[in-house]
C-alpha cells in the first residue's frame, strides 16, 4: 500500500519494507528525467555508474602531483620542504613523469566535467532549477582549467618561465571559478541532485581554494629568483614557502572537490517522459525504494 508524504506529492513505501523491496533495482519518476541505478551484490562500489571517472580523476591525479615530488626529493633535484609544484616536474626524468600523467589528468578531467555537465543538464532539463547557460559556463570553464594544465606540464617553469605562468593562471583562476559555479548548481539542484551535506562539503573547498589562491599570486609576486633550490637565508624565502603551501593547497583542493563527485556519478540518467508519472532511480547503499512523482496531488488507500 501507499500513503502520501505529508506536505508533498511523494508517495513512499509504509514503513514496513519485505525482502523483495531490498532489492537493487528501483525507479523514481520526477520532472520527465528517468534516473536508473541498478545495484547488484556482485558490483564493487565504483562500478555503479559512472563514478570511476571521479575515481580515476582523483587517484591519478593525486599520484600526478606525488609521484614526480618523491622522485624529484630522492634524485636532489627539489627541496623537501614545500617545492612548487612545477619545480617537481622541471628536470628529467621526473619532468617526462609529470607531463604524462598531468595530460592524462586532463583527460579525465575533460570527460569528469563533461559527465557533470550531462547530468545536471538531464536532471534539470524539466524542472529549470539550473539555466542551462550557467551549466554550459561550468563546462566551459572545466575544459580551460584542464588546457591550462596541458600548458604548465608542456611549458617547464625552468624552460619557458611566460608561458608556464600563463598556463598555471588559466588553471587556477578556471578551476576556482568553476568550483564556485558548480557549488551554486549544487545549492540550486538540491535536493534532487547531491545532498546537502555534500553541497555544503563543496562550499568548504571552494572557500579554501579560493582564500589559498591569492596568496599563492600575491607571494609569487615577491619571489624574485626561479631557481629549484633555496635557502632559509634568502630575503625571499618566506614567501616562496607561504606561495608553495598555497599552490599545493589549491591543487588538493580541486582533487577533493571532484572527489564529491563520486556519490553523483553513481546514478545513470537517461531521458524518458510518461504522461502520468516521471521516474527517477536513485541509488541507496542499502536498497532502493519505488517512489512516484505527480505533477498533481495524489493519494492511496
Amino acid at each position: 500500500m501507499w500513503r502520501e508524504a505529508a506536505g508533498s506529492h511523494l508517495l513512499t513505501r509504509p514503513n514496513h519494507v519485505t525482502a523483495a523491496d531490498k532489492r537493487y533495482h528501483s525507479d523514481f519518476f520526477l520532472h520527465g528525467c528517468i534516473i536508473s541505478a541498478e545495484r547488484r551484490p556482485e558490483m564493487f562500489w565504483f562500478q555503479q555508474g559512472l563514478c570511476f571517472l571521479p575515481v580515476f580523476l582523483v587517484v591519478w591525479s593525486s599520484a600526478t602531483f606525488i609521484f614526480p615530488y618523491i622522485i624529484a626529493v630522492f634524485r636532489g633535484d627539489v627541496d623537501v620542504v614545500f617545492p612548487y609544484i612545477s619545480d617537481t616536474g622541471a628536470n628529467p626524468p621526473e619532468s617526462c613523469i609529470f607531463g604524462l600523467m598531468t595530460f592524462i589528468s586532463a583527460c579525465a578531467g575533460i570527460a569528469t566535467i563533461y559527465a557533470r555537465y550531462k547530468y545536471v543538464e538531464k536532471l534539470t532539463e524539466q524542472n529549470g532549477l539550473v539555466k542551462p547557460r550557467l551549466n554550459e559556463a561550468t563546462l566551459g570553464l572545466g575544459i580551460i582549467a584542464c588546457l591550462g594544465m596541458c600548458i604548465v606540464a608542456t611549458f617547464q617553469e625552468t624552460a619557458v618561465t611566460i608561458v608556464h605562468d600563463v598556463g598555471a593562471l588559466i588553471f587556477f583562476i578556471s578551476g576556482i571559478v568553476y568550483i564556485i559555479l558548480q557549488c551554486v548548481i549544487s545549492f540550486k539542484a538540491c535536493p534532487y541532485g547531491s545532498s546537502v551535506r555534500v553541497c555544503r562539503v563543496r562550499y568548504l573547498i571552494a572557500v579554501i581554494a579560493t582564500a589559498a589562491f591569492f596568496p599563492t599570486v600575491i607571494c609569487t609576486g615577491f619571489v624574485k629568483q626561479t631557481t629549484l633550490h633555496r635557502h632559509t637565508y634568502d630575503e625571499d624565502y618566506p614567501y616562496q614557502i607561504a606561495s608553495a603551501v598555497c599552490e599545493w593547497t589549491v591543487a588538493f583542493s580541486f582533487v577533493c572537490f571532484f572527489l564529491t563527485y563520486i556519490e553523483d556519478f553513481k546514478v545513470s540518467i537517461t531521458s524518458r517522459r510518461s504522461q502520468g508519472f516521471f521516474f527517477l532511480s536513485l541509488f541507496s547503499k542499502s536498497f532502493s525504494c519505488l517512489l512516484f512523482v505527480s505533477r498533481r496531488c495524489l493519494s492511496c488507500e
